[in-house]
Protein backbone atom coordinates (compact mmCIF):
# COMPACT_ATOMS: atom_id res chain seq x y z
CA UNK A 1 0.00 0.00 0.00
CA UNK A 2 3.14 2.39 0.80
CA UNK A 3 4.36 1.97 -2.62
CA UNK A 4 0.97 2.50 -4.12
CA UNK A 5 0.87 5.58 -2.15
CA UNK A 6 4.02 6.74 -3.39
CA UNK A 7 3.93 6.04 -6.85
CA UNK A 8 0.50 7.88 -6.96
CA UNK A 9 1.76 10.82 -5.19
CA UNK A 10 5.14 10.41 -7.70
CA UNK A 11 3.41 10.09 -10.82
CA UNK A 12 0.55 12.94 -10.13
CA UNK A 13 3.87 15.65 -9.07
CA UNK A 14 5.36 14.97 -12.05
CA UNK A 15 3.68 16.97 -14.60
CA UNK A 16 5.14 19.69 -12.65
CA UNK A 17 8.71 18.53 -13.82
CA UNK A 18 8.02 16.70 -17.03
CA UNK A 19 6.53 16.55 -20.52
CA UNK A 20 6.73 13.93 -23.04
CA UNK A 21 7.99 16.98 -25.45
CA UNK A 22 11.22 17.16 -22.78
CA UNK A 23 11.49 13.42 -22.95
CA UNK A 24 11.26 13.17 -26.92
CA UNK A 25 12.89 16.98 -28.02
CA UNK A 26 15.45 17.96 -24.95
CA UNK A 27 14.83 20.44 -22.24
CA UNK A 28 15.66 23.88 -21.03
CA UNK A 29 17.85 24.76 -17.57
CA UNK A 30 14.99 25.22 -15.33
CA UNK A 31 13.64 21.52 -15.16
CA UNK A 32 17.20 19.73 -15.06
CA UNK A 33 18.51 22.70 -12.32
CA UNK A 34 15.03 21.23 -11.07
CA UNK A 35 15.78 17.52 -10.49
CA UNK A 36 19.48 18.40 -9.36
CA UNK A 37 18.05 20.51 -6.43
CA UNK A 38 15.61 17.52 -5.55
CA UNK A 39 18.36 15.25 -5.84
CA UNK A 40 20.65 17.35 -3.23
CA UNK A 41 17.32 17.90 -1.20
CA UNK A 42 16.94 13.78 -1.25
CA UNK A 43 20.79 13.10 0.24
CA UNK A 44 20.12 15.94 2.65
CA UNK A 45 16.77 14.90 3.91
CA UNK A 46 17.26 10.93 3.26
CA UNK A 47 13.74 10.21 1.74
CA UNK A 48 12.97 9.88 -2.44
CA UNK A 49 9.88 11.90 -1.93
CA UNK A 50 11.84 15.27 -2.49
CA UNK A 51 12.01 14.28 -5.92
CA UNK A 52 9.07 13.88 -9.09
CA UNK A 53 9.64 10.56 -9.73
CA UNK A 54 8.15 8.58 -12.63
CA UNK A 55 5.69 5.48 -11.26
CA UNK A 56 8.44 3.17 -12.43
CA UNK A 57 11.73 4.08 -11.15
CA UNK A 58 14.86 2.00 -12.73
CA UNK A 59 17.30 3.17 -10.07
CA UNK A 60 21.27 1.18 -10.40
CA UNK A 61 23.90 1.22 -8.04
CA UNK A 62 27.36 0.37 -9.47
CA UNK A 63 25.32 -0.92 -12.40
CA UNK A 64 23.45 -3.61 -10.53
CA UNK A 65 19.90 -3.09 -9.66
CA UNK A 66 19.10 -1.38 -6.25
CA UNK A 67 16.15 0.18 -4.31
CA UNK A 68 16.66 3.91 -4.68
CA UNK A 69 14.61 3.96 -1.32
CA UNK A 70 16.85 1.57 0.44
CA UNK A 71 19.63 3.87 -0.70
CA UNK A 72 18.10 7.07 0.68
CA UNK A 73 17.30 5.75 4.18
CA UNK A 74 19.44 8.41 6.30
CA UNK A 75 19.78 11.80 5.87
CA UNK A 76 23.12 12.63 4.72
CA UNK A 77 25.51 16.32 5.04
CA UNK A 78 26.46 17.04 1.04
CA UNK A 79 29.69 18.73 1.74
CA UNK A 80 30.48 19.48 -1.60
CA UNK A 81 28.71 19.10 -4.84
CA UNK A 82 28.79 20.06 -8.35
CA UNK A 83 26.31 19.46 -11.67
CA UNK A 84 26.37 18.55 -15.10
CA UNK A 85 23.09 19.38 -17.00
CA UNK A 86 22.31 18.15 -20.25
CA UNK A 87 19.05 19.68 -22.17
CA UNK A 88 19.70 17.64 -25.28
CA UNK A 89 19.16 14.39 -23.54
CA UNK A 90 17.21 15.85 -20.59
CA UNK A 91 19.43 14.03 -18.24
CA UNK A 92 21.71 15.46 -15.16
CA UNK A 93 24.97 14.52 -13.64
CA UNK A 94 25.81 15.31 -10.03
CA UNK A 95 28.83 14.53 -7.92
CA UNK A 96 28.87 14.90 -4.61
CA UNK A 97 30.97 14.71 -1.10
CA UNK A 98 28.12 13.25 1.88
CA UNK A 99 28.53 12.77 5.34
CA UNK A 100 26.27 10.77 7.83
CA UNK A 101 28.11 10.52 11.29
CA UNK A 102 31.57 9.25 10.65
CA UNK A 103 31.17 7.99 7.00
CA UNK A 104 32.26 9.69 4.58
CA UNK A 105 30.97 9.07 0.70
CA UNK A 106 31.55 10.16 -2.78
CA UNK A 107 29.26 9.91 -5.17
CA UNK A 108 29.21 9.76 -8.75
CA UNK A 109 25.30 10.21 -10.34
CA UNK A 110 23.29 10.54 -13.54
CA UNK A 111 19.68 10.97 -13.46
CA UNK A 112 17.23 10.70 -16.53
CA UNK A 113 13.70 13.03 -17.02
CA UNK A 114 11.03 10.72 -19.17
CA UNK A 115 7.50 11.05 -19.86
CA UNK A 116 5.96 10.53 -16.16
CA UNK A 117 8.91 11.95 -14.35
CA UNK A 118 12.68 11.92 -13.33
CA UNK A 119 14.17 8.39 -13.53
CA UNK A 120 16.41 6.19 -14.31
CA UNK A 121 19.34 6.53 -11.80
CA UNK A 122 22.77 5.18 -12.37
CA UNK A 123 24.50 5.73 -9.39
CA UNK A 124 27.95 4.92 -8.65
CA UNK A 125 28.90 4.97 -4.78
CA UNK A 126 32.30 5.02 -3.08
CA UNK A 127 32.93 4.79 0.32
CA UNK A 128 36.52 4.22 3.05
CA UNK A 129 38.39 1.12 0.59
CA UNK A 130 37.42 2.24 -2.59
CA UNK A 131 39.84 3.48 -4.96
CA UNK A 132 42.17 6.28 -3.43
CA UNK A 133 39.31 6.96 -1.10
CA UNK A 134 39.50 10.35 0.83
CA UNK A 135 36.28 12.69 0.34
CA UNK A 136 37.41 15.22 2.56
CA UNK A 137 40.63 15.76 0.22
CA UNK A 138 38.34 15.49 -2.62
CA UNK A 139 35.91 17.99 -1.33
CA UNK A 140 39.14 20.82 -0.33
CA UNK A 141 40.35 19.97 -3.72
CA UNK A 142 37.34 19.90 -6.10
CA UNK A 143 36.01 23.12 -4.27
CA UNK A 144 39.01 24.94 -5.41
CA UNK A 145 38.37 24.51 -8.75
CA UNK A 146 36.09 26.55 -11.36
CA UNK A 147 33.56 24.68 -13.34
CA UNK A 148 31.59 28.48 -14.02
CA UNK A 149 29.84 28.96 -17.54
CA UNK A 150 31.94 29.07 -20.29
CA UNK A 151 31.09 32.40 -22.55
CA UNK A 152 28.72 31.21 -25.50
CA UNK A 153 31.28 32.10 -27.91
CA UNK A 154 34.00 30.01 -26.76
CA UNK A 155 32.11 27.05 -26.16
CA UNK A 156 32.88 23.36 -27.96
CA UNK A 157 30.77 21.73 -29.52
CA UNK A 158 28.47 18.45 -27.82
CA UNK A 159 30.47 16.04 -30.36
CA UNK A 160 33.99 17.95 -29.26
CA UNK A 161 32.96 17.86 -25.80
CA UNK A 162 32.67 13.92 -26.08
CA UNK A 163 36.06 13.49 -28.54
CA UNK A 164 37.79 14.77 -25.66
CA UNK A 165 36.58 12.21 -22.84
CA UNK A 166 36.84 9.45 -25.53
CA UNK A 167 40.14 10.21 -26.38
CA UNK A 168 41.64 10.27 -23.40
CA UNK A 169 39.31 7.06 -21.82
CA UNK A 170 40.86 5.30 -25.50
CA UNK A 171 44.04 6.13 -24.20
CA UNK A 172 43.63 3.62 -21.86
CA UNK A 173 43.79 1.08 -24.15
CA UNK A 174 45.84 2.46 -27.11
CA UNK A 175 48.61 4.28 -25.79
CA UNK A 176 49.00 5.93 -29.62
CA UNK A 177 45.76 7.74 -28.73
CA UNK A 178 46.12 11.70 -29.35
CA UNK A 179 44.41 13.63 -26.56
CA UNK A 180 43.98 16.86 -26.04
CA UNK A 181 45.95 18.16 -23.27
CA UNK A 182 45.86 21.03 -21.54
CA UNK A 183 48.20 23.46 -19.43
CA UNK A 184 47.45 23.58 -16.58
CA UNK A 185 45.28 20.66 -16.53
CA UNK A 186 45.04 18.99 -12.71
CA UNK A 187 43.76 15.66 -12.49
CA UNK A 188 41.28 14.58 -9.04
CA UNK A 189 41.82 10.80 -8.89
CA UNK A 190 39.80 9.67 -5.72
CA UNK A 191 41.16 12.05 -2.78
CA UNK A 192 44.79 12.41 -5.07
CA UNK A 193 45.28 15.77 -7.05
CA UNK A 194 48.11 16.54 -9.82
CA UNK A 195 47.45 19.90 -9.52
CA UNK A 196 49.99 22.72 -7.61
CA UNK A 197 48.02 26.06 -8.60
CA UNK A 198 50.97 26.15 -11.14
CA UNK A 199 50.69 27.56 -14.73
CA UNK A 200 52.99 24.23 -15.56
CA UNK A 201 50.12 21.57 -14.17
CA UNK A 202 49.68 18.88 -16.28
CA UNK A 203 47.38 15.81 -16.60
CA UNK A 204 49.67 13.92 -18.67
CA UNK A 205 51.07 11.35 -16.06
CA UNK A 206 50.41 8.25 -17.35
CA UNK A 207 47.46 5.71 -17.19
CA UNK A 208 47.41 2.15 -16.66
CA UNK A 209 47.66 0.63 -20.30
CA UNK A 210 45.78 -2.54 -21.46
CA UNK A 211 42.29 -1.14 -19.95
CA UNK A 212 39.13 -1.29 -22.01
CA UNK A 213 36.78 1.26 -21.14
CA UNK A 214 33.44 0.02 -21.59
CA UNK A 215 29.58 0.46 -21.86
CA UNK A 216 30.14 4.40 -21.47
CA UNK A 217 27.45 6.31 -20.91
CA UNK A 218 27.30 10.08 -21.63
CA UNK A 219 25.89 13.53 -19.97
CA UNK A 220 26.96 16.57 -21.78
CA UNK A 221 27.14 20.11 -20.25
CA UNK A 222 27.98 22.68 -23.17
CA UNK A 223 27.87 25.79 -21.14
CA UNK A 224 29.94 24.46 -18.53
CA UNK A 225 32.17 22.77 -21.11
CA UNK A 226 31.96 19.46 -19.29
CA UNK A 227 31.04 15.77 -20.09
CA UNK A 228 30.85 12.90 -17.56
CA UNK A 229 30.94 8.97 -18.79
CA UNK A 230 29.92 6.38 -16.94
CA UNK A 231 31.48 2.97 -17.34
CA UNK A 232 32.65 -0.05 -16.62
CA UNK A 233 37.01 -0.11 -16.26
CA UNK A 234 39.44 -3.10 -17.50
CA UNK A 235 38.90 -6.45 -16.63
CA UNK A 236 36.97 -6.69 -13.81
CA UNK A 237 34.98 -3.85 -15.36
CA UNK A 238 34.31 -1.53 -12.14
CA UNK A 239 32.16 0.85 -11.83
CA UNK A 240 33.48 4.27 -12.91
CA UNK A 241 32.81 7.49 -13.36
CA UNK A 242 35.25 10.47 -15.24
CA UNK A 243 34.11 13.90 -15.82
CA UNK A 244 35.90 16.03 -18.00
CA UNK A 245 36.17 19.79 -18.12
CA UNK A 246 37.08 21.28 -21.62
CA UNK A 247 38.75 24.71 -22.09
CA UNK A 248 39.36 26.11 -25.83
CA UNK A 249 39.58 22.48 -26.92
CA UNK A 250 41.58 21.12 -24.13
CA UNK A 251 41.64 19.32 -20.82
CA UNK A 252 41.43 21.00 -17.98
CA UNK A 253 40.03 19.06 -14.88
CA UNK A 254 39.55 15.57 -14.61
CA UNK A 255 37.68 14.16 -11.80
CA UNK A 256 37.48 9.91 -11.45
CA UNK A 257 35.31 8.10 -9.07
CA UNK A 258 35.98 4.26 -9.02
CA UNK A 259 33.81 1.79 -6.63
CA UNK A 260 36.32 -1.37 -6.02
CA UNK A 261 33.84 -3.96 -5.58
CA UNK A 262 34.66 -4.54 -2.30
CA UNK A 263 37.89 -5.40 -2.93
CA UNK A 264 40.47 -2.71 -0.76
CA UNK A 265 41.60 0.13 -3.14
CA UNK A 266 41.40 -2.29 -6.17
CA UNK A 267 44.07 -4.55 -4.65
CA UNK A 268 46.76 -2.01 -5.05
CA UNK A 269 47.05 -2.21 -0.78
CA UNK A 270 45.86 0.00 1.37
CA UNK A 271 46.03 3.74 0.43
CA UNK A 272 47.51 4.48 3.97
CA UNK A 273 50.40 3.08 2.80
CA UNK A 274 50.70 4.47 -0.55
CA UNK A 275 50.51 7.68 1.02
CA UNK A 276 53.77 7.37 3.54
CA UNK A 277 55.22 6.14 0.44
CA UNK A 278 54.25 8.97 -2.08
CA UNK A 279 52.99 12.10 0.62
CA UNK A 280 53.13 14.27 -2.56
CA UNK A 281 49.57 12.57 -3.75
CA UNK A 282 48.33 15.11 -1.95
CA UNK A 283 49.50 18.87 -1.68
CA UNK A 284 48.66 21.39 0.45
CA UNK A 285 47.29 24.47 -1.68
CA UNK A 286 46.37 26.78 0.46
Amino acid sequence: MKRKLISALAATAAFAFSTPAAAQAGCDRALTQGIVDSWIAALEQGTMMTMNLGEWVDYNENFRRRSLGGFLDHPREVVWHMALQDTTSCRVYVQAVTKAGDEWEVLATQIGNGFFGVGPFNNITTREGDWLFDAERTAYYASREDWSEIPEGQRSTRAELIAAADAYLDLFSDPTTEVPWGTPCARLEGGIYTGRNQPTDTCNVGVPEGVAMVDRIYVVDEALGAVNVLLKMGTNERPDSHTFRIEDGKLRYIHTVTNCQGEENCGFGPFSEMLERNPDMQPDLD
